[in-house]
């Protein structure tokens, strides 16, 4: 049990002695909770982040020489190409036919900002249904059983905040028909908000203002719960890596697993191109010939621009938080417990107790967060494979309450990805006067896990203007 006088000497050490400042004033219950928190507080990580990432703000420091990463295409024209995907896919089926992947969702965050309360997984997305994120990926899972004959075990990053009401959330949905020993549940690591001055600061008398430490930190969570040592004992080798916003995703995809591992790769990912020079996806790049993201408010104007002869964007290949790791590679980046990642500083407007006591709401950003990026584990990786996808078949995240990005454009995505499928199977589908489906369409993925999964399967009927059709 953490004490005031072990407490009050480690604070001291490090020059945080004021986040007992109120101390006295808390009950026994939050006493001891506020000293169980300065007891799990890195003070000799924070003492060399807080010089180099707080106190001074280092300009990123770019290569003189940026060129645009290498990309594999959604769908490749050359026949010796073509025959190396099939290659590819069936080496990937054979994986997951084998239990050797598994999936990995980001999902510590919340509704707040669409208006919802709860974990954002459990945010109802689907035109007919109203499914939840969660039940999306989950039957994803299962169709991977029925489809390939694999089990996919699914590792789910919580947030401290929301980790109880995820666990319950599945619980009372009965893991959505997965076998609840298969769903392993992991709490991501977090990070004292900091003052401009290198002060941890306080939100309350008895609790320090905290921050997520980034979906980077996915990778430290997975060594410190014991997720990568589960994912050893079944003999898991790769991990499909996504973020909980984005229903469109292939949770786990056959071509891509077989690329990542005919290529030998530590870490690959997906990419998009650009809509627009500005997008704000990352840029993969290739610097000193690795593989490396470069934030989209790092690269400069004039790259971004910059186009080929056919005045195409020079930099058009675009981030989407879709990975692939192999497990190996996740166990050399965090050997001997620490994280090989870098952190980055982000200033944030973040409520506090100023040293009298009274509590500030901020109009300024007055803290500075650190954090972790997932992406800046490519450039650590022997070998890497980047391959496009589709945007219309693969990303549509839920991030904003109205306008891009939204649950009304996710909807929109949704039903345009099931019409093409339907119609790709033989199925006629009303269109409206702008040529878009004028029907709620809704595939389960216990249905298909891609359009071809539908081609022979679907009677050749014609189904009217305001009609709903569910598939499962």
């Amino acid at each position: 049990m953490a004490t005031y006088q072990d407490a009050l000497a480690v604070l001291r050490r490090h020059g945080q002695e004021h986040l007992l400042g109120f101390c006295g004033e808390l009950p026994a219950q939050g006493r001891q909770g506020l000293l169980e928190q300065i007891q799990s507080i890195d003070f000799d990580q924070l003492d060399r982040l807080i010089p180099t990432h707080v106190l001074s703000s280092p300009a990123p420091q770019l290569p003189r020489e940026i060129v645009p990463a290498p990309v594999l295409p959604a769908a490749p024209r050359d026949p010796a190409a073509q025959a190396a995907y099939a290659q590819a896919r069936r080496r990937g089926r054979e994986a997951i036919a084998a239990g050797r992947v598994a999936a990995l969702v980001v999902a510590g965050g919340d509704g707040t900002r669409l208006g919802f309360a709860g974990p954002k997984g459990s945010l109802p997305v689907t035109p007919v249904r109203r499914k939840t994120l969660f039940q999306v990926f989950a039957e994803g899972l299962l169709a991977c059983r029925r489809f390939y004959g694999g089990n996919v075990p699914w590792y789910i990053m919580t947030s401290p905040a929301n980790d109880a009401a995820t666990r319950e959330f599945f619980a009372r949905n009965k893991f959505f028909g997965l076998p609840a020993e298969d769903v392993f549940f992991f709490a991501q690591g977090r990070m004292p908000a900091l003052g401009r001055d290198g002060k941890i600061l306080l939100a309350d008398k008895g609790l320090i203002a905290w921050n997520p430490d980034g979906h980077g930190g996915s990778v430290t969570a997975l060594r410190r719960s014991g997720a990568l040592d589960d994912m050893a004992r079944r003999q898991i080798e790769v991990i499909s890596y996504f973020q909980v916003d984005n229903p469109l995703v292939h949770c786990v995809d056959p071509l891509f697993v077989g690329l990542h591992l005919e290529a030998g790769a530590e870490m690959s990912a997906k990419a998009l191109p650009k809509r627009d020079p500005l997008e704000k996806l990352g840029n993969f790049c290739l610097v000193d010939g690795k593989a490396t993201v470069i934030e989209y408010s790092d690269l400069p104007e004039e790259l971004a621009r910059a186009t080929r002869p056919d005045g195409t964007l020079k930099f058009s290949a675009g981030s989407i938080a879709i990975h692939l790791f192999s497990r190996g590679f996740l166990e050399k980046l965090t050997a001997g417990g620490e994280c090989r990642l870098p952190f980055h500083r982000a200033l944030k407007k973040a409520p506090c107790l100023a040293p009298t006591g009274v509590r500030i709401q901020p109009d300024q950003p007055n803290a500075v967060k650190l954090e972790m990026f997932v992406f800046d584990a490519l450039p650590l990786a022997k070998e890497t494979v980047i391959l496009e996808t589709l945007r219309d078949e693969e990303f549509s995240p839920v991030k904003n309450s109205t306008g891009e990005d939204s649950l009304a454009t996710c909807l929109h995505d949704q039903v345009r990805r099931a019409a093409r499928w339907l119609e790709n199977a033989g199925l006629r589908l009303p269109r409206d006067a702008a040529g878009q489906p004028a029907a709620a369409v809704e595939i389960s993925p216990l249905a298909a896990l891609e359009a071809d999964d539908l081609i022979g399967k679907i009677h050749p009927e014609r189904i009217q203007a305001g009609q709903e059709l569910y598939l499962e």
